[in-house]
């Protein structure tokens, strides 16, 4: 039988693991809500919250559903549901398949019929990978919040400064896999130019997002500045490319 990332019993398997994810949900937001009646918050404030944190939630939703489109190309619509609804990103999650697929000599966004093997090394690589962050956190995550907070006792400005190189030195992670191809225009190729123009596309729509939302009446702005410059990038990527080839 021939293999299909589109499968209904990978269907199955993902919707019983997202049905469980959402049933602690619930939970845990009913749990939450009792205990703060408990302690005595008032109830109309709690509604007021909820309703509040679920049209923001609308944001971060659209930018999920643009990257589970983005990968549903290659991987069909299956695993990237269970990645981004469960624990991953687009930025890790598009790496990690890239990667994957390069190594077996696939080119990302290029492929039409993926076999089973190539199927679960791209799997494997995209959820076992990321799964170091789920126990290495209760492992180092309580002394390097104590070392934090150490230095922030002694010295505030160099705890702050401190923090931020940690997020910095994440962030350049990623922004040295915009700039891998750079190279090509040394022999005379701009394709590699293509993520480098659409990073900066992003980047001035996420400053414009931010610069607006400083002014009164346009602080929401600020929760819909990801999908705005997520969208836009993408969007940017088709002119783009058609231009630099």
């Amino acid at each position: 039988m021939e293999f299909n990332v589109n499968s209904p019993v990978l269907f199955l398997i993902v919707g019983i693991i997202v049905l469980i994810v959402l049933i602690q949900s619930v939970y845990f937001l009913i749990k939450a809500w009792r205990h703060g009646i408990a302690i005595g918050m008032d109830g109309k404030k709690l509604k007021k919250v909820a309703a509040t944190a679920a049209v923001f939630t609308i944001a971060p939703a659209v930018a999920i559903v643009i990257s589970v489109i983005t990968l549903s190309k290659d991987l069909g619509l299956p695993l990237p549901w269970l990645r981004l609804s469960v624990v991953g990103s687009l930025s890790y999650e598009t790496i990690a398949a890239t990667n994957a697929e390069s190594a077996m000599g696939l080119v990302f966004g290029q492929v039409t019929n993926m076999t089973a093997t190539q199927y679960v090394t791209v799997a494997a690589v995209m959820t076992v990978c990321i799964m170091v962050g789920i126990w290495l956190v209760p492992v180092i995550g309580k002394k390097i919040e104590n070392g934090l907070i150490s230095i922030e006792n002694r010295d505030k400005k160099w705890g702050e400064i401190f923090s931020s190189s940690m997020f910095i030195g994440m962030i350049s992670a990623f922004v040295g896999y915009v700039f891998c191809d750079f190279s090509s225009i040394f022999s005379g190729e701009t394709w590699g130019l293509i993520p480098v123009f659409v990073m900066i596309v992003s980047a001035l729509l996420m400053a414009a997002a931010g610069l607006t939302a400083r002014r009164k009446g346009f602080g929401w702005l600020n929760d819909y500045a990801l999908p705005i410059s997520l969208i836009g990038g993408m969007a940017a990527a088709i002119p783009i490319t058609a231009w630099l080839g």
